[in-house]
C-alpha cells in the first residue's frame, strides 16, 4: 500500500516540475528507484537522457575582466626591416621606370660635371693674382667691345641691302670690302690705321720666342688688327723659334730690337700691355728695355703670299 502511495505522487511532482526544468526532472528521475521501484525509475530517466542529447555541449564563458586578444597573423612576427626588404626584393621593374631611371641619370651626371668644371674655373680665378685678374678684366672688356662693334656692322649692311635700290650692286660693293677685309687678316695686302710702334731693346741677349709669342697674344687679344715684326708680316698660323741668340718668325731669322707695327686702338693696346704683371714687366725682368708709342696712322705693308689650300674648298655655290 506505502509503495502504490507514494508512486503517483512522485509522478505527479516530476511531470510539474518538467515544465519549468529539464535538467530537475531528470535529477528527480535517478531517485526514482528508492521511492517508486525499478520500473518507476526507468521510465523517469528516458526523457533526461533524451533532453541531453538534444542539447549542445556547454561552452564555458570568459572572465568579464579579460580582453580577447586576435590571433597572431603571420606578417606580425616580421620586423619593418624584413617587410621593407620583401616589398623592395626581388624588384618589379617595368620598361617605362627603366628609361625614367636611366633619363634622371644621364640628367644627374650632366650636373655634376657641369657643377665641377664650374669649381674648376673658380677656383683657379680664386687662385689668380691681383694684377691677372685685371688684364683678364681689361681683355673682357676689349672682346665685348669689339663684338659689339662688329654687330653694328653687322645690321648697318644688313640696312643698306634692304634699303638699296640696286641690291645687287650694293651686295657685290658688300663683297669687295669683304674680300678687303680678309685680305688684312691673310697678310696680302697692306693696312693703315691708328696704332703703336712697340720697341725691344735685348742687349743681353736674354729674350727668347717665347716672350715674343706672349707679346703677340696680348696685342691680339687686345683687339690688334694688324702686326708686323721687323718687316715679318705676322698671320693666324705664324710661328716663333729660338736661333741661338736671335729669334726666328715663319723661318726667317730676326735680330734685336724688336721692333711691332700694330694696328688696332691704340688706347686698348698700350693698356694691356703695361697692365701688372704683363707683358712690360715680364720683359724688364729679363733686363730688357721695352718703349710703347701710340700713333694715329701705323703702316703695316709686310705682306705675305696667297697659298691656295689643299683640301679645303669653298662650301659656297
Amino acid at each position: 500500500m506505502s509503495d502504490q502511495h507514494n508512486g503517483p505522487a512522485h509522478e505527479g511532482q516530476e511531470n510539474h516540475r518538467d515544465e519549468h526544468d529539464g535538467h530537475e526532472r531528470a535529477g528527480h528521475g535517478h531517485h526514482g528507484p528508492a521511492h517508486g521501484g525499478g520500473e518507476h525509475g526507468e521510465h523517469a530517466g528516458r526523457p533526461a537522457n533524451r533532453l541531453r542529447k538534444e542539447l549542445p555541449a556547454e561552452v564555458p564563458a570568459p572572465a568579464p575582466g579579460a580582453a580577447q586578444e586576435p590571433a597572431p597573423r603571420p606578417d606580425d612576427a616580421m620586423t619593418g626591416r624584413q617587410r621593407l626588404v620583401q616589398g623592395l626584393w626581388p624588384p618589379r621593374v617595368t620598361r617605362p621606370q627603366l628609361i625614367v631611371a636611366l633619363l634622371l641619370f644621364g640628367l644627374g651626371f650632366g650636373l655634376a660635371v657641369q657643377v665641377a668644371s664650374n669649381s674648376d674655373t673658380d677656383s683657379a680665378l680664386r687662385g689668380a693674382r691681383q694684377e691677372d685678374l685685371v688684364r683678364i678684366l681689361d681683355e673682357l672688356d676689349s672682346r665685348t667691345q669689339r663684338l659689339e662693334d662688329e654687330k653694328q656692322g653687322l645690321e648697318k649692311q644688313r640696312s643698306e641691302l634692304q634699303s638699296s635700290s640696286d641690291q645687287a650692286a650694293e651686295a657685290r660693293r658688300q663683297t669687295a670690302e669683304k674680300e678687303r677685309q680678309l685680305g688684312i687678316l691673310a697678310g696680302t695686302v697692306a693696312a693703315q690705321g691708328p696704332g703703336i710702334t712697340m720697341t725691344i731693346e735685348d742687349t743681353k741677349g736674354t729674350v727668347q720666342s717665347d716672350m715674343l709669342l706672349d707679346t703677340i697674344q696680348e696685342l691680339r687679344a687686345a683687339g690688334a688688327e694688324a702686326i708686323q715684326v721687323n718687316g715679318v708680316r705676322v698671320v693666324a698660323n705664324t710661328y716663333f723659334a729660338d736661333a741661338g741668340k736671335s729669334v726666328s718668325v715663319d723661318g726667317n731669322k730676326i735680330n734685336a730690337p724688336y721692333r711691332f707695327k700694330v694696328i688696332g686702338k691704340p688706347q686698348d693696346l698700350e693698356p694691356a700691355l703695361n697692365i701688372p704683371g704683363g707683358v712690360v714687366q715680364t720683359l724688364e725682368k729679363e733686363q730688357a728695355t721695352v718703349s710703347v708709342t701710340q700713333s694715329g696712322k701705323i703702316v703695316v705693308d709686310a705682306l705675305r703670299q696667297a697659298k691656295q689650300p689643299d683640301y679645303a674648298r669653298s662650301s659656297s655655290r
